[in-house]
């Protein structure tokens, strides 16, 4: 995947990767930072330094992300040369409010450069102009620059001026990136014209601009680590088995990927918020209301961009070194090359931590992004029709709206007639807004949503108008009677033994970890009817009657002192054939359909813990005290965790909407969505101090509250496939990394 989502988007990152094979040997790599290197006329040629410039300043006119694509994609082979610091410098010219300089930078004709930092004055004259003198360093691509813009103090505030490098005395320092320089650019009484000075920018225009364009970097780098890795993981073989077979290496991967994908998402989510942000000030002219919201939205996006892609591309780099071992740590292998350019963009940015503390500074002030989805413009005419609906139906209470909001395929749209609306993912988003318009909300389905999918994909029609109706309504309670005490995540192993007699079946075993089995009527069990062949095959898939006799619920109390899972003992129940789901022998086809619908439910929130960004915020505004640089760092890491699933999410259903397969995106949030409550409720408690050692019980304020989330998010990386298991999936399915070995082979 990449940060782009569109065909378009992914056209354009495939030809500009096929450009740098073709223009960027790997000989070039190794021939130092040098000058402007021979690929920039034929860079310029292919239209890469104007994608986000105006099409009447010589550019391609489109925006931010194009740029990102093409950034990220050059980054994957670390090409030396201006071009970032050029893009980022006519980033921030085509910002201000004099872009007639962009042309030149559009064609290839100048180079530029950004000073991120730097101790510059300037006086102003009676014409406007400024006399400037002082140092900025370090300076990206300094050295290779016609053009430098640069921040200047004044008697005004910062200001950003564009000036001609040869006004400077600009001096290459030994750059940690051997691929790409850095300088010192000293200034001594230059004047400034007044049409060097660029009026509209400041210094959060600058660090926005260099968060978003760095971090595509960023991203682009970590991409390359994580492909490399672990093609090298694939075919490198230690102790008679690919280094990627081994979990220790396959999870190092899946971390990476993960990390990867999570820099992607938030880069590509503050593109979208300074696309928001021009809007907003094209309509009001930088006056009114929305506008300012939409610049604090792209800074807090920016932020998040921040704190994410940088450390993102080190750890991959770091990692991808390990992964390769004694030949990653030669100067030969390329592999340094990014780690040292990885370090660089994060030292340029400066650290995370400061990149944290405005995050939560502007969550703290309630700024946040709301993933909000662009639809088509023949959406409407479709959404007027689901609104009549829903009006309809929020106008009966109780159960008869729960049988209503079923009856018309709303609970899950997905499914085909009639117990869903066969809705695509376009409808589906409508139909979720309109819900949330009209304050409907669908029934409690608990397990159910998952046993309604596996019932109309699987079941016999009489099960279907037997079951399904009243689990849609929400009138129908299930539990799960999958796991065992042998057979966890391993659900393959299961012993439940299914002896076929007159009629039906026999059921005889014990489940365990069952979530509401006290309370259910009806669960969905898995049994062994065959010990031939494959551990996946002979298992039965049955429906069975939680009050039938043999059937022995004993609640298990949890750490919370709650009991929430039972385990379950079914000694000779007899089930009928006609609660048989699917052929016989052929029930694990069936459960991995249930499986897969409880994996995505388990993903999309808290379970029910109420461990939340907005809660951990409100707890910090009650507790009278500012945070420490530490905690402040911690929230934060905690926020950018939240708001990089959500651009997942968004990333999801934007794909689904464009009818491609979510990919990545899909398995990363999954695995990202489990721990995050987690991370919630253990930073409350931190910050709580001594406070909490109060007990865990919701009744005692802000202390029992999160100490029984502490406790009791424990169980979200466990069940529905434990973290170890999906970063195994993540590795073998999305990295394509060797499966683990069968026992005894």
């Amino acid at each position: 995947m990449a940060i782009g989502l569109s065909e378009e988007h992914e056209a354009l990152r495939e030809s500009v990767r096929g450009w740098a094979e073709r223009n960027i040997p790997a000989e070039l790599l190794r021939a130092g930072a040098g000058g402007r290197p021979a690929f920039w006329p034929s860079l310029a040629e292919q239209g890469l330094l104007g994608l986000h410039v105006p099409e009447e300043h010589g550019g391609s006119g489109y925006g931010l992300l194009e740029a990102a694509v093409a950034i990220e994609a050059l980054a994957e082979r670390v090409a030396p040369g201006p071009y970032v610091p050029t893009v980022l410098a006519s980033a921030v010219i085509n910002a201000s409010k004099r872009p007639e300089h962009l042309e030149s930078f559009a064609d290839g004709t100048l180079t530029g450069a950004v000073a991120l930092s730097g101790a510059l004055r300037g006086t102003r004259r009676e014409d406007g102009s400024l006399v400037v003198s002082g140092t900025a360093e370090p300076v990206l691509g300094g050295s290779l620059a016609d053009s430098l813009v640069l921040p200047v103090a004044t008697a005004d505030g910062e200001e950003w001026v564009l000036i001609d490098a040869s006004s400077a005395t600009v001096t290459e320092l030994k750059s940690l990136d051997l691929t790409r320089p850095v300088a010192k650019v000293e200034l001594t009484d230059v004047v400034v014209p007044a049409e060097g000075i660029l009026d509209g920018v400041g210094s959060a225009d600058v660090r926005n601009l260099a968060a978003i364009l760095l971090g595509a970097e960023a991203a682009g780098l970590a991409s390359w680590c994580v492909t490399a890795a672990a093609e090298y993981a694939k075919v490198r073989v230690q102790f008679g088995r690919p280094i990627g077979q081994f979990q220790g290496i396959k999870h190092k991967l899946s971390r990476m990927l993960v990390a990867l994908e999570q820099a992607r998402a938030t880069v590509w989510d503050a593109t979208r918020a300074a696309e928001r942000r021009a809007g907003a000030e094209r309509a009001a002219e930088g006056g009114d209301s929305a506008a300012v919201s939409a610049d604090k939205e792209l800074e807090f996006a920016a932020a998040v961009a921040g704190v994410m892609a940088p450390d993102a591309a080190v750890q991959c780099a770091k990692d991808a070194i390990q992964t390769f071992g004694g030949i990653g740590y030669t100067f030969e292998h390329d592999v340094h090359l990014y780690y040292r350019r990885a370090l660089t963009l994060r030292a340029l940015l400066g650290s995370s931590a400061d990149w944290a503390g405005a995050v939560t500074a502007l969550s703290l002030q309630g700024v946040s992004r709301e993933m909000e989805i662009d639809l088509p413009a023949d959406a409407e005419e479709l959404r007027e029709s689901i609104r009549a609906e829903i009006a309809r139906i929020a106008e009966l209470e109780g159960k008869e709206q729960k049988r209503a909001l079923a009856d018309g395929g709303f609970v899950m749209p997905h499914l085909a007639r009639p117990w869903g609306r066969d809705a695509k993912p376009l409808e589906q988003v409508l139909i979720a807004q309109e819900l949330k318009a009209a304050k409907v909300r669908l029934p409690a389905m608990i397990i159910g949503a998952w046993v309604v999918p596996s019932i109309a994909a699987y079941g016999t029609r009489e099960q279907q108008e037997r079951f399904l109706p009243r689990t849609l309504s929400g009138e129908i309670i299930w539990c799960q009677l999958f796991s065992e005490p042998g057979a966890g995540s391993d659900l393959a192993s299961l012993q439940m033994k299914a002896e076929r007699v007159e009629g039906g079946w026999k059921l005889n075993g014990q489940k365990i970890w069952t979530s509401v089995a006290h309370v259910a009527e009806w669960g969905i069990c898995i049994a062994r009817n065959s010990s031939e062949g494959s551990k996946h095959e002979g298992i039965t898939y049955f429906l069975v009657d939680m009050k039938a006799p043999g059937v022995t619920v004993r609640p298990l109390t949890e750490m919370t002192g709650e009991n929430l899972f039972n385990e379950v003992f079914l000694d000779d129940v007899f089930v009928p054939d006609d609660l048989v789901v699917g052929e016989v022998g052929e029930g694990w086809k069936v459960a991995r359909n249930t499986l897969s619908n409880e994996r995505v439910s388990l993903s999309s929130g808290s379970g029910g813990t109420g461990s939340s960004v907005p809660d951990l915020l409100g707890l910090v505004g009650r507790l009278g005290r500012e945070l420490t640089p530490v905690e402040a760092q911690r929230v934060a890491e905690v926020i950018c965790e939240g708001h990089s699933i959500n651009a997942l999410s968004l990333r999801v259903t934007l794909k689904q909407l464009a009818g491609a397969e979510p990919g990545a995106d899909a398995s990363v949030r999954k695995l990202l969505s489990t721990s995050h409550a987690q991370h919630v409720s253990e930073t409350a408690v931190e910050l709580l101090g001594p406070a909490a050692v109060v007990a865990a019980d919701m009744k005692l304020g802000d202390a029992g509250y999160w100490n029984r989330a502490v406790l009791a998010t424990r169980a979200m990386t466990i069940y529905g496939g434990t973290t170890e298991v999906q970063l195994n999936i993540i590795g073998e399915r999305m990295l394509g990394l060797p499966r683990d070995p069968e026992p005894g082979k």
